[in-house]
């Protein structure tokens, strides 16, 4: 068996002195210091209606990172109780992203629909004990009496039903002879309460849909408020840590284990969801933007799910130190995306090999280097890491190199190439741009450069200084790709902030997907695995495309530029 505690993560020696201090870990470690708990049990609970996105990374995180933590465990659990929006796909995306991030349930994967059985019995229990009542008002009814926060709510006329009478009519919803919004089935506790969530909530509704795990076998489906609780129970979860959109909840959790014979009596404590500025992290936005088409899909870079950050090129390891270094708070904010970028960049400058490429060609040809001559240079695969080594580049008589690293008529300070200027060519040589050659419509499309042969290495006997340096890729070796320039999906800080009658969508970023083709690569570039992540030397970290990337037709993403761009932008504006 391989429990949460023994994941590839983390190592099994964890104790409860190890990791940051947050409330919830000290409440944690109180437990087990008093003897109220022996072992942590800890369950992520996702629905499968959708894909995970960086909001859900932080409460994974924190969830199997408490139970690895005090050498316990954690059940990964799907809340499938809603069968008209809930698919197969992605259950098994849900698995895939939380071990791509770290963690593993190992043999403790659970089903809301692996209790049904015994949650309709208890449902049952609940009637017979005068608890709960089947409800035949309409939808629109039921929200009217609820009341809000300044009225009471309001006594269905069914509340009364004898136990004899809320026992047939359930037994007809589980049959199916009654239709969709026909009756449902609530809690009988105060409709006069000042917390909302006790003023008689539903139990059951009838949901005459195929369930991806039980098929058609039921017909009624039970609340996320009524599941929960149970579920906790039955598996004896020690913590129920939940966001804090459910601390309303708790005394309906509390209720619901009060008025039930259930095995154990788990803890709930909510803590601060994750969200970023420049994000929107809504399941109903994020399938919006699916499905109208302004992504490619779930997994599209630019989106924030996890499936998407893995595919713009961010590791596991960044994700799991965000969430680590944001914190476990009790009040909900927003971080600026400033800093999940910082962790992204410190992570990859350390981590990333160095290539050469070049995303729009100019042609430079040596007119002074032999026709058909090749020669290697030793190139450093990372230059503040000596110990990754060197690689050897083929260098030749054509080369490419950037268009922005040329200026006809260079502006004052310019010390990249210009007529009758030297460079420096990274790990190389020294050249002299000495004449331009044009298109029919006067465009420069190549410059004709004279080298000096001291300058091998990019050193020269006078010891000239020559302050401007530009990459490079041998034209005759160079592989051509296709590579994907993304920023930001949102162009304001706050995509939700929208006027009346306005959308988020209004504040989609034009320019946050870029596709150049026929970009030019070191040669070794077109054949790494997909996920290769890379630093491209001068221009910003890359990866491999997990979907679209192959040997002999690389595909590129731009993960993030070497600096903030933005916050450059931003102190312009």
């Amino acid at each position: 068996m391989t429990d949460a505690h023994s994941s590839p993560a983390t190592a099994s020696a964890a104790g409860p002195d190890d990791g940051p201090k947050n409330f919830i870990a000290e409440l944690v470690e109180d437990d087990l210091r008093t003897g109220k708990h022996q072992v942590v049990v800890t369950r992520f609970p996702p629905e499968p209606n959708g894909y995970l996105h960086i909001g859900h990374a932080k409460s994974i995180c924190l969830n199997f990172g408490l139970a690895q933590r005090f050498g316990g465990r954690c059940h990964l659990r799907f809340d499938d109780t809603n069968p008209a929006k809930e698919e197969q796909e992605y259950v098994d995306s849900i698995q895939e992203d939380i071990r791509w991030l770290g963690f593993d349930w190992g043999e403790h994967l659970y089903f809301a629909s692996d209790y049904f059985a015994q949650l309709y019995a208890w449902a049952v229990h609940l009637i017979q004990e005068g608890k709960a009542y089947v409800d035949s008002s309409t939808t629109e009814e039921i929200r009217r009496d609820r009341g809000n926060f300044y009225t009471p709510g309001v006594e269905s006329p069914y509340r009364n039903r004898s136990v004899a009478e809320n026992l047939a009519l359930f037994e007809r919803m589980r049959k199916g002879e009654l239709a969709e919004g026909e009756a449902v089935l609530r809690a009988k506790i105060d409709m006069s309460s000042g917390n909302q969530n006790l003023r008689d909530p539903l139990l059951y509704r009838i949901r005459k849909a195929h369930h991806h795990r039980t098929g058609d076998k039921w017909c009624i489906y039970p609340m996320y408020t009524y599941a929960h609780p149970i579920e906790d129970a039955l598996e004896r979860i020690t913590h129920s840590i939940c966001t804090l959109e459910f601390e309303g909840h708790r005394p309906l959790y509390e209720w619901f284990l009060d008025n039930l014979p259930v095995p154990s009596h788990p803890r709930q404590i909510e803590f601060a969801k994750l969200a970023f500025s420049y994000t929107v992290l809504s399941k109903r936005r994020l399938l919006l933007l699916v499905k109208e088409g302004h992504v490619a899909g779930w997994d599209d870079p630019r989106m924030p799910t996890i499936r998407g950050l893995r595919r713009r090129g961010y590791p596991p390891e960044v994700l799991r130190e965000i969430s680590e270094r944001v914190g476990v708070a009790k009040r909900d904010g927003v971080v600026d995306i400033g800093l999940l970028e910082f962790v992204l960049r410190e992570h990859l400058n350390r981590t990333s090999v160095r290539r050469m490429a070049v995303l729009r060609p100019l042609r430079l040809t040596i007119t002074n280097w032999p026709e058909g001559h090749v020669e290697e240079f030793d190139v450093p695969n990372n230059p503040e890491d000596a110990s990754a080594g060197t690689r050897k580049v083929a260098f030749g008589r054509e080369l490419w190199i950037e268009q922005d690293d040329f200026r006809e008529v260079p502006p004052k300070g310019w010390f990249r190439l210009a007529p009758g200027k030297e460079v420096r060519l990274r790990s190389a040589c020294y050249v002299t741009c000495q004449e331009l050659v044009r298109d029919e419509a006067g465009q420069v499309v190549e410059l004709r450069c004279t080298w000096d042969p001291e300058s091998r290495r990019g050193t020269t006997p006078d010891k000239r200084k020559i302050k401007g340096t530009i990459h490079w890729v041998s034209a005759a070796h160079a592989v051509e790709a296709q590579v994907r320039l993304y920023e930001r999906l949102f162009k304001v800080e706050n995509p939700s902030d929208v006027p009346e009658g306005g959308s988020f969508l209004d504040h989609l970023n034009p320019d946050s997907l870029e596709v150049l083709e026929g970009c030019k690569l070191e040669p070794s570039l077109g054949e790494v695995e997909p996920e290769t992540r890379v630093q491209f030397e001068r221009l910003g970290y890359f990866v491999a495309d997990r979907v679209e990337h192959q040997a002999g037709k690389p595909v590129f993403n731009r993960t993030i530029g070497l600096r903030d761009s933005w916050a450059k932008q931003e102190k312009k504006g």
